[in-house]
């Protein structure tokens, strides 16, 4: 089985995934139990990250959770998108300069299991290159008002998406869909 790429993201009802400044702290008090997520975790084979991502703000900051992926839920290989490619890498974390060599690494290290991407800008550029093929969208119920959009695309061109699946948690509605253009 070919590794596919998965955007997973909990998102603002206003279209928001992280705060002004990539502030995080707003999903702190929205995270809970999720089966799907806790389900999703198991198919997840490596991290595609957007460096932003990677060295931003952490919902559990402050926490035992804090900088593990998924709260300390997952474990393994992530591939790190970034310009600035550090001369050490942390033990699992591999810093890749370019989208397509990152997504190859990212696939082959995930073993046919989902290659999930972290990051608006990296699953933006995902899309772009045609390379993304669904998105979870965990919606709050909270409104931001500002921040990092889920998706912001200058030339306001549209993607198409169809819907795999619809769930409800009490904290969250999960949105899963397919990539189709």
């Amino acid at each position: 089985m070919m590794s596919k790429l998965l955007y997973s993201v909990s998102m603002s009802v206003d279209g928001f995934i992280a705060g002004p400044g990539g502030d995080m702290s707003w999903l702190t008090e929205h995270l809970g139990p999720n089966p799907l997520v806790d389900e999703l975790i198991g198919d997840i084979g490596a991290l595609l990250v957007g460096n932003r991502t990677f060295r931003g703000d952490d919902p559990h900051k402050d926490t035992e959770k804090e900088g593990k992926a998924f709260g300390g839920g997952w474990s393994g290989p992530q591939f790190i998108l970034t310009h600035h490619i550090p001369a050490d890498s942390p033990p699992g974390i591999t810093f890749v300069g370019d989208l397509a060599t990152a997504v190859a690494a990212a696939k082959d290290a995930a073993g046919g299991k989902y290659v999930n991407v972290l990051g608006a800008d990296v699953a933006r550029q995902c899309l772009e290159a045609g390379l993304l093929d669904e998105v979870l969208t965990i919606v709050v119920p909270v409104m931001l008002g500002d921040g990092v959009r889920l998706f912001d695309r200058p030339d306001g061109a549209g993607v198409r998406l169809e819907r795999v699946s619809v769930s409800h948690v009490p904290h969250a509605t999960n949105l899963w869909y397919r990539v189709t253009g």
